[in-house]
């Protein structure tokens, strides 16, 4: 049952991560939304994370167009609620990992801290900083060299409404996220005794699975950028599910994925042991 979805009850500037001004305030000192409800947790809205956490896996597309919309010349949602929930399943994850491939307790804590610092929160942080200078600046409205008039969408086009923010790439790499964490940290850690066989069925399923993760990252990415009426030509961020089907293929003339990248994820534990 989906859950009931209002509206935010805040959004500000564009330009500044959801970021407001109060009205007895100077313009010059700004304070994100996201940061100022990172301790408020009666305000989060836990339920419609779970929700879109199942949506993302079943029916990526229901998820941007049900929680989505534009308001107050925001796309951005200043919920903190489903960075929390990833963290934390990130941190039984590695729990899992570590007790099970590392050699003591303090490479357990550097294992948690590289998957919830550096492989989550570092990684898209990067991922949307390079999406909000590239994809604003070539997919945006008035490009030269990309035909074609600019989408109009259900609320057409207020005034600042297209401009990309921040935020909002953020808030597609952290969702994109979620099908990895599923298939490389959950179910590659449930079959790695499987998968990492010298077998070539092992290696398929094992590369099939990078594949599945992947390919859910760049999907879940378009499918979070097609959104927003003001871009166009938003397919061509489907273009990388080529490559990587090209390097699926001629990885199972015998490169096993599970058996040469799986330890990759336990380098920051295992440093310094």
């Amino acid at each position: 049952m989906n859950p009931h979805i209002s509206l935010p009850r805040q959004h500000g500037s564009p330009m500044n991560f959801g970021g407001t001004t109060s009205s007895g305030r100077g313009e010059g000192l700004r304070m994100p939304r996201f940061f100022k409800r990172l301790f408020k947790f009666p305000q989060m809205d836990f339920e419609l994370a779970i929700w879109e956490m199942t949506y993302l896996l079943i029916a990526p597309k229901k998820v941007f167009r049900a929680v989505y919309y534009h308001t107050k010349n925001t796309w951005h949602r200043p919920d903190p609620s489903f960075t929390y929930l990833l963290a934390l399943f990130l941190l039984l994850t590695a729990l899992a990992w570590g007790l099970a491939y590392t050699p003591s307790p303090a490479a357990i804590i550097r294992l948690v801290l590289v998957f919830v610092f550096l492989h989550f929160l570092a990684s898209s942080l990067l991922v949307a900083t390079v999406a909000y200078f590239f994809v604003g600046r070539v997919l945006g409205p008035g490009v030269p060299g990309l035909p074609g008039r600019r989408r109009q969408g259900l609320f057409g086009q207020a005034p600042g409404a297209d401009q990309l923010e921040f935020g909002y790439c953020f808030d597609v790499s952290i969702r994109a996220f979620f099908p990895v964490w599923a298939s490389l940290y959950v179910v590659q850690f449930v079959l790695m005794p499987l998968i990492s066989k010298h077998y070539w069925i092992s290696l398929f399923f094992g590369n099939s699975l990078y594949l599945i993760a992947v390919g859910y990252y760049t999907v879940i990415t378009f499918l979070g950028y097609n959104e927003l009426p003001f871009l166009h030509h938003t397919e061509l961020l489907l273009w990388p599910i080529v490559v990587f089907g090209v390097l699926w293929a001629v990885s199972l003339f015998g490169y096993n994925l599970p058996k040469n990248v799986a330890p990759l994820l336990l380098r920051g534990a295992r440093y310094g042991s």
